[in-house]
Order: C-alpha cells, then structure tokens, then sequence
C-alpha cells in the first residue's frame, strides 16, 4: 500500500512539472517576437489609433507606415490575418524591415490578427515557432493560429451569423479574422479587430489593399491573386506581368456571395481596390506528414510527392517543394508589380517603392540575407 501511495505522488509530481514546463512554453507565446524597423519607416502607430475600443487588448498591434519623399497614394498591405500562414507574415516583416518608399505611403501590418499569434490551432501538432538562419544568428517567428486565440474570444456560437450580410457560417468561424470583415465596433473581439482593420483604410484613405495568405496544396484557389471586381482589371495586368517574371499564377473574382473576407467587403465597404495572394504552404494541409518547423520551412513532403503523383493537388510539387523563401518571392513580386501596375495607370496616386530586396534575390540567397538584426 505505501509503494502505491509513493508511485502515485511521484506520478502527480511529474504531472506538475510537465504542467508548469508546458505552461511557461505557452505563456511565451504571447509575447511578440521583434520586428526591427528598416530605414524606410517613417512611423509606427498601434492599431488602437483607428479603433481605441482595443486598446490594451490582445488585439492591438503595431502598424507600421513607410512614406515616401514625394507625395502619392497610400496601399495598406496585411500579413498575418492567418497566422499560420507563414510567408504572408514573413512578406510583410521584410516589407517593414528593407523597404523604402519614393512616392506615396506603404502601410504594413505584419502581426493584422496579433491575438492569434498567442497560440496554436489544437490537435495539429504544429510548431509554436520557427527559426530563419541570418548572418547574425538564427531569428524566430511565431507559427500561430488560424483562429483568435480562445482566451480573448469564448465560446463559440453554434452558428456564426455574419454582419452586416446575414450570412451563416460554421460557429468556429467567429474567430477567423478573414470572416469578420467590415467589422464592428460594437462586435465580438475577432469583429472589433476587422473594424480597426477596416478603419485604417477609411481614414488614410487606401487606394488599394493587399492580403497576404497561404493555402494547402490541395486547395482549388491556390498560387493565386483574388480580385474584387473593381480592382479586376489592375489584377489582369499584374498577373501576365508575374508570368513574365516565370512565376505562374492564377486569377480568381472575390465570390459575391462569399461574405467577411477582405477582398469583398473592403471592396465594398471602402473605396479601395482589394486584393488577396495566395502561397500554398504544405504545412497547412491534410495530406502532410511530419508536422514542424522543417515543414514550413523546406515545404518539401514525401506524402505531397504521392498526392501530385496521383493528381490530387493544384500545384506542382516534386523534391523540390514548396520553400518558404519561394512563397516569400511570390508576394513580395506580387506587391511590386501591384504597385507599379496601380502607379502607372493613376499616377497622381502613385504609389513607388525606392528600393525593396528583388524576390528572385530572396528565393536565391534565402530570407536571412535579407532581415535585421535581432535585438
């Protein structure tokens, strides 16, 4: 009887201490990791100034605005709606970290759905981070959630009513940031973030908005710009010149009965052109293997390999992969010929990059040639 009771308090001690290391592990992840500002950051303002409503919250987060020496227009480009989408956040990180403007103002939110950087989607076994080699040391980044994080946002309604549509949607997805657009003051959490969002392109007066995500490689809308109706035909020309560039791309109209997602409400919501790029990360699908921060990394994935073998998915993948670093290349080439499609066809709104790191660079020399030092 005494070799039970000393087994069963060794095995409650143990418990404890899984429990508390387990814990600390994911307390960290609320605290934000660093972005260093670049040379082309002329301000950086905490979203609460479009929408003081979330303040001091977990949804507040940096917003960073690169303006140019000449005047211009303004484009607002969003990384990190999902945050497990890994090459959007990153995109816009080397945006905030090496960009420099020479007309017009580039507005950045790398951290758009920050709440969701605080923790992980349950039951993936996804990483909480993931590391790119610089020539300083290796720099972190957190590999969140799809969702806004359940301690800012519980429980779950049974069926998600979208506002203002009426559209229904699974109850889950009252925490998906990409549903929750226009937004609304006086909304749930997920629905006060989209209106801050929503808010910045009102007031500084975005002509165009740019939506970084990734999909799985199973995905139909994958390698893919989507394109709200008025902000279709700047999307044709962009995506013959990305062709030019060999990179292939699709095109894709914002569903008008698809209702929350930026491409459509900003579109209808604002005056901005809206616009949404799609990467495919492997690490997001269902067909994956060995879930990890090499995953995300490498994108390669010999259960991938089968799938396209059998004819399963919507873009190519061999040894190769899909690497973090080419889904980077894609967005930010993506950025670049949006910018200079919308500057010469409304050039009294130009919006002119100074100098950004060229994609084709970045897929060659990797990510960690081209991002600040850490602290």
């Amino acid at each position: 009887m005494k070799k039970k009771w000393i087994r069963g308090l060794l095995l409650i001690a143990a418990a404890g201490i899984v429990t508390v290391a387990v814990g600390r592990e994911f307390l960290a992840m609320r605290t934000p990791l660093p972005i260093i500002p670049g040379a082309g950051v002329t301000e950086i303002r905490p979203l609460s100034t479009y929408f003081p409503g979330i303040k001091g919250s977990r949804g507040d987060t940096d917003v960073y605005i690169l303006k140019g020496q000449n005047p211009g227009g303004t484009a607002l480009v969003l990384g990190g709606i999902h945050p497990n989408e890994a090459a959007g956040h990153v995109a816009a990180v080397i945006l905030v970290e090496k960009a420099v403007m020479q007309s017009g103002r580039l507005i950045v939110s790398p951290r758009a759905n920050a709440s969701g950087f605080t923790h992980n989607d349950p039951q993936e076994a996804n990483p909480q981070e993931f590391g790119i080699t610089t020539p300083a040391g290796v720099r972190r980044f957190r590999y969140g959630s799809r969702s806004t994080s359940p301690m800012d946002q519980w429980p779950d309604p049974d069926i998600y009513l979208h506002y203002p549509s009426g559209q229904t949607l699974s109850g889950n997805q009252t925490r998906n940031l990409n549903r929750a657009f226009p937004g609304r003051p006086d909304g749930n959490f997920t629905e006060q973030v989209a209106f801050a969002i929503t808010e910045i392109v009102r007031t500084e007066k975005a002509d165009m908005v740019i939506d970084l995500h990734e999909a799985s490689p199973e995905y139909p809308v994958i390698n893919a710009v989507v394109a709200h109706e008025r902000a279709m035909p700047l999307a044709v020309e962009v995506v013959m010149n990305l062709e030019l560039r060999d990179i292939k791309i699709g095109l894709e109209p914002s569903p008008q009965n698809l209702h929350g997602l930026t491409h459509r409400e900003m579109g209808d919501h604002t005056e901005a052109l809206a616009v949404l790029m799609e990467t495919a990360n492997p690490a997001q699908g269902r067909l994956r293997g060995k879930t990890g921060a090499e995953l995300i990394l490498t994108g390669k994935d010999r259960m991938y390999i089968k799938a396209y073998g059998a004819k399963r998915l919507y873009v190519d993948f061999d040894e190769q992969g899909q690497p973090l670093s080419g889904r980077v290349c894609r967005h930010l080439a993506g950025i670049d010929e949006f910018l200079k499609a919308f500057s010469e066809t409304t050039p009294d709104r130009a919006v002119v990059l100074g100098s950004l790191p060229r994609p084709e660079e970045i897929r060659e020399q990797g990510i960690g040639a081209f991002l600040n030092r850490a602290p």
